[in-house]
């Protein structure tokens, strides 16, 4: 019969296979790096608590055929400290063959002894999954948005894609986008933020001390240990499929800081944006000094992931939003909702997946 289990070591390789096949889709072999790396994330991840338990579906020959990890996440909520878990990569092999593996597999990870559940990575079949099983979808948290900086090697870079041959066009739009720069055609889409706040590289050090500064004001945020927020911290740097990290401290003109911004990218490529803490008041700052920061880089564009603090300094500036997966909530306390449904919680990003090797990473040692 088939069955639900906690994940066990044994069950690595299988995992590992099934992760390379059906997310990462290729078939190249399995190395150590990965079987490690996923222990490391699910087995004895940062936060670990003993009773928040990954899992795998097992068909009746016993055959691991399904996976659902659970990352630990200490929050605060309201004042008061709360048992949090994060719902991370979850798939099923031959969903055909048992089509409520899924729904078995949610079940178990909502079953667990946490106050509070979240995602941030649901597509649309999950999505359907936690809403049944009682899930809020949190709009504001589930948006992509995007920002052109240069628009001949943004469509470059988007049609790569599609047409590997349209690399080849890369000189092409780089001479396109000069007569693109700002004071050569006035135009709001392209337009870029002038006189913008200074920043500067931040280490390990000072990028914990202002994750720990900026996120204080929020009703619902982590509870994050330093040891394990250094942890997250050092693996961020680590994403060699989104090419360069960039890591800033944004400050006031006499050095005080107001903001950090964490993004990956290089000339030519779309970044992508993992984080943007901001003290009250100073999220449109600092998002326009990462934005010229990324285009003296030579970013073609910023990609990232919403939060309604985001949204609001976005609003009338010209940005593209679009839904490419939904942020989920769950609680059996309704109370512990709120403030993710008034915008009020720090969620995406560190308080997520996004920061692990598992998004944007290779495992090829």
């Amino acid at each position: 019969m088939s069955s639900v289990r906690p994940l066990a070591r044994s069950d690595l390789p299988t995992v590992a296979e099934m992760l390379q096949r059906i997310l990462r889709k290729t078939q190249a072999p399995v190395t150590p790096a990965l079987e490690s790396y996923l222990a490391e994330i699910f087995l004895d991840g940062p936060h670990r608590d003993p009773e928040i338990k990954s899992h795998v579906y097992l068909r009746d020959d016993g055959r691991v055929a399904g996976f659902i990890g659970a990352l630990a996440l200490p929050m605060v909520i309201e004042g008061k400290a709360v048992r949090g878990a994060l719902c991370g990569t979850f798939m099923v092999d031959g969903h055909a063959e048992d089509p409520f593996a899924g729904a078995r597999l949610m079940r178990a990870f909502l079953a667990g002894p946490q106050d509070i559940s979240l995602t941030e990575t649901a597509n649309d079949i999950s999505t359907a999954m936690w809403r049944k099983l009682n899930g809020t979808v949190l709009p504001g948290y589930s948006l992509e948005w995007l920002r052109v900086l240069r628009p001949a090697e943004f469509l470059v870079e988007a049609a790569k894609g599609f047409f590997g041959a349209a690399r080849i066009a890369s000189p092409v739009a780089r001479l396109v986008d000069v007569f693109f720069r700002p004071g050569k055609v006035q135009s709001r889409f392209f337009s870029l933020p002038a006189n913008t706040l200074p920043s500067e590289e931040a280490d390990d050090q000072r990028t914990a001390a202002l994750f720990s500064r900026f996120i204080e004001p929020y009703a619902a945020r982590p509870q994050w240990e330093e040891a394990s927020l250094r942890r997250m911290i050092a693996e961020s740097q680590r994403k060699a499929l989104y090419g360069t990290m960039v890591r800033h401290a944004v400050t006031t003109r006499d050095g005080r800081p107001v903001g950090l911004f964490l993004y990956y990218g290089d000339p030519g490529r779309i970044g992508r944006v993992i984080q943007i803490l901001a003290a009250p008041g100073q999220t449109g700052a600092v998002i326009d000094s990462m934005l010229a920061h990324a285009a003296r880089r030579g970013l073609a564009a910023l990609r990232g992931r919403t939060m309604p603090t985001l949204i609001e300094a976005m609003l009338g500036q010209p940005f593209l939003f679009v839904n490419a997966g939904s942020s989920m909530v769950h609680a059996r306390d309704a109370s512990l909702l709120e403030p993710f449904r008034a915008g009020k919680a720090f969620f995406n990003g560190f308080a997520g997946e996004s920061w692990s090797r598992l998004i944007g990473d290779r495992f090829d040692d």
